[in-house]
């Protein structure tokens, strides 16, 4: 899927010049070509564009007034001659900013920033819970409750901040539905929570005053991930 974008400028060179570095980037697909901010807002009115590439000195309202004018901007690469408006851009949380002439390599700088950025925002949020069916209904357990889990034949035993829950799953399904920076398995029968272990004394970790068994084929890739995990939060 390409990054939609529109162009705006009053001065036709200028357009002339953006549409063809648009047109050799083929992450990006060109919807319009505006000559001033009031045609850029009918644009938009109609349809929604994924990035601006917006001159600041233009005939009636400039590219600063206009921006100011969006509730919910899309990203903006300014595009103008003049280096003093460059802290409006800042403050205006802009995309970049690029002085004109603008050579290509400049502005493919510039799109390559704003396509990694669009990028980032298409991808989903990483999921923070998960479900269980248990006592005939769905129950949703955040993973910052959970404390740890414990095998028992056909069946766990889920350990959370408030409550357990017994659940007709295994370790391994349970496993793979929790990340993995998060969690580990110290034992074959065992899931834990990295942030709420409390300590480690031999071959046991410690949440609170539950003893966990710590596998010795385990030991070291468990110890590993607990100190990477500390690290993080650093």
């Amino acid at each position: 899927m390409k990054m939609t974008c529109i162009i705006t400028d009053d001065e036709p060179f200028a357009r002339k010049g953006l549409a063809g570095y648009v047109e050799k980037a083929e992450f990006l697909e060109l919807t319009a070509v505006c000559e001033d901010a009031l045609q850029l807002n009918a644009i938009l009115q109609r349809q929604p564009a994924d990035l601006l590439f917006l001159d600041i000195e233009m005939p009636q309202l400039s590219g600063i007034a206009f921006l100011k004018t969006l509730a919910q901007p899309p990203m903006v690469i300014f595009t103008t001659a003049y280096e003093q408006y460059a802290l409006d851009g800042f403050d205006l949380d802009v995309t970049d900013y690029l002085l004109k002439p603008i050579s290509f390599e400049r502005f493919l700088k510039a799109a390559n920033k704003a396509h990694r950025l669009w990028q980032q925002q298409q991808q989903p949020a990483p999921a923070d819970h998960i479900f269980v069916k248990t006592d005939g209904r769905l129950e949703k357990i955040l993973f910052t409750d959970l404390l740890y889990i414990e095998a028992l034949q056909n069946y766990v035993m889920i350990y959370t901040t408030t409550r357990k829950y017994i659940v007709h799953l295994t370790i391994k399904s349970l496993l793979e539905q929790l990340p993995a920076d998060l969690f580990i398995q110290p034992h074959k029968s065992w899931l834990v929570a990295v942030d709420k272990i409390k300590s480690i004394e031999g071959n046991q970790l410690f949440i609170g005053t539950q003893a966990v068994p710590l596998s010795k084929y385990l030991k070291e890739a468990v110890l590993e991930k607990i100190v990477n995990n500390r690290l993080l939060k650093r």
